[in-house]
């Protein structure tokens, strides 16, 4: 029997340059397989989210000016181990492998060690770089030609491979990747070679990122320009007719919410709707949950009522948790959304009937205002308590309004504990830090919960130590309980809609800093 084990097979994949979105679907695809995945110190790290929870993480950064977590050939060597133990090896390079990825000499040590691979490309920087910044590398009233090059040649050479007597004049737009430390010796070269000190110049930093900067200027001023901003790596430089055009077509820094840090506090598995959201508007989100969503450790209340499904008039839902574990408890019985037939279902708020309506039901009763005492008032107008019987499916601990409010109007509540809310561990100083630094800008609160565990995560030791840490941060809540638990911590609700939805949240957000609140 041969115990060699089977090769693997290594697949270079462009991360793309900063936005997780601009990664290609072949790249996802490979990323949602692999085995392991070494990745750059410029691929975006919310990419590995795609990679699957036994994947092995690795990281091998490089920064300029800092010594090498793992130098080259370490990394060639890591890429050939894994291969040769017949592992699927993602190497995720930010940009494009092959445009100064150093993506082909990764590849020859790969052939000669006799290991498959792939490379799948991906969008380079430069272009990046120029839409983000409202640049467009080629027009036709401007130029037809571009040219990529990179301002840090290979250490030791004693020649440049760079004709700066051709490429100063030859190429209407030229793109320099890794040239801020050359800045003036590259604008030097350009004007000696023929370029006018006056041809426009753009800085890019941290290109299609939350975090992405430029600057303007000329070749004869935009190295004082850089420094004055403080500009340093990652960064690109533009040099061209085509920048002029930034006034005109720069969209992206111009977004309403650029530049904010938005803390948003739900759990991991809820919190996408609202991070895309937020994104859409130019935020950086900052995912501290304060909730992790686990199942109880006893069905024994929510089996019984199962069982017996033709005892309750009423199927009641207050979250989308609710929802999901009573569901999921619901098949592992055997049941289907028959079993309800018998019952009339009422939820919290549009969005949890959206939820419900996904397993085939339509919701009877949903409150004009998104909460657990409305929808008590509700039913309690409809005249559908009196006498009869509801199942309210929710977490181990909740508040108790809904039920109290059903009973004291002659209705009989079984409530059935189907999930728990288990403070997440871990980023405690990380969090503390940044608030200290007042690098967070606006922190959301989607339900009471998340306000006690996040107050209890930043482990203030008095009120005044709480203020301090949030004296530059705005909060939004979304709905009257999670702002009246901000309340009673002494702090000031900034934000809070009308309809308590996520959409709505957003939308108010979005307002806030349209208006400078």
């Amino acid at each position: 029997m041969n115990d060699t084990p089977q090769k693997g097979k290594v697949y270079l994949v462009g991360a793309g340059p900063g936005d997780p979105g601009l990664i290609t679907l072949r790249g996802k695809f490979l990323l949602e397989r692999a085995e392991v995945v070494i990745y750059d110190h410029l691929a975006n790290v919310k990419l590995l989210a795609h990679a699957p929870a036994s994947a092995e993480l690795i990281y091998v950064g490089k920064k300029g000016g800092v010594k090498h977590i793992i130098p080259q050939d370490g990394i060639n060597q890591l890429l050939i181990e894994y291969g040769l133990a017949g592992k699927r090896v993602v190497r995720l390079k930010g940009g494009d492998p092959f445009i100064f990825g150093r993506g082909a000499e990764e590849i020859e040590e790969l052939v000669k060690a006799g290991i498959d691979f792939e490379v799948v490309p991906g969008v380079t920087s430069a272009t990046a770089a120029a839409t983000y910044s409202g640049i467009p590398i080629t027009h036709r009233d401007y130029t037809a030609s571009v040219a990529f090059i990179t301002g840090h040649e290979a250490d030791g050479k004693e020649e440049s491979n760079i004709a700066w007597d051709k490429l100063a004049t030859g190429a209407g737009t030229i793109v320099v990747y890794m040239g801020i430390k050359n800045l003036p010796i590259i604008t030097k070269k350009l004007i000696d070679n023929g370029r006018s000190p006056d041809t426009p110049v753009a800085v890019v930093r941290w290109a299609s990122t939350p975090q992405q900067r430029s600057v303007v200027g000329t070749l004869a001023t935009i190295t004082e320009v850089v420094k004055a901003a403080k500009i340093a790596p990652p960064a690109l430089i533009i040099v061209g007719e085509v920048v002029k055009l930034r006034k005109t077509i720069d969209w992206y820094e111009h977004r309403p919410l650029f530049g904010k840090r938005i803390a948003v506090t739900r759990t991991r598995e809820q919190s996408s709707e609202l991070v895309s959201k937020l994104e859409e508007y130019g935020a950086e989100c900052l995912e501290y949950p304060t909730i992790h969503i686990e199942p109880v450790t006893d069905y024994s209340v929510i089996d019984a009522a199962l069982n017996n499904m033709t005892a309750y008039d009423w199927l009641l839902f207050t979250s989308l948790n609710a929802v999901t574990y009573f569901f999921k408890r619901l098949h592992e019985k055997g049941f289907d959304s028959r079993a309800l037939a018998p019952c009339k279902i009422g939820v919290v708020g549009k969005t949890t009937a959206d939820e419900v309506s996904k397993y085939g039901l339509r919701a009877d009763l949903i409150p004009e205002q998104f909460t657990g005492e409305c929808l008590a008032k509700a039913l309690i107008s409809a005249d559908e308590v009196q006498g009869k019987r509801f199942l309210l499916p929710r977490a181990l601990k909740a508040m108790e309004t809904l039920p109290e409010m059903l009973e004291d109007t002659g209705g009989s509540v079984t409530v059935a504990p189907v999930y728990q809310n288990v403070p997440p561990q871990g980023r405690k100083e990380e969090l503390r830090k940044q608030l200290l630094a007042q690098e967070i800008d606006l922190v959301t609160f989607a339900s009471s919960s998340a306000v006690t565990n996040f107050l209890n995560m930043l482990d203030a030791q008095d009120e005044a130590e709480l203020q301090q840490l949030l004296k530059s941060v705005k909060i939004a809540a979304i709905g009257p309980v999670t702002a009246e638990t901000v309340r009673k911590r002494g702090l000031k609700v900034d934000i809070q809609p009308e309809r308590y939805t996520i959409n709505d949240l957003t939308k108010e957000i979005v307002a806030c800093y349209c208006q400078e609140c």
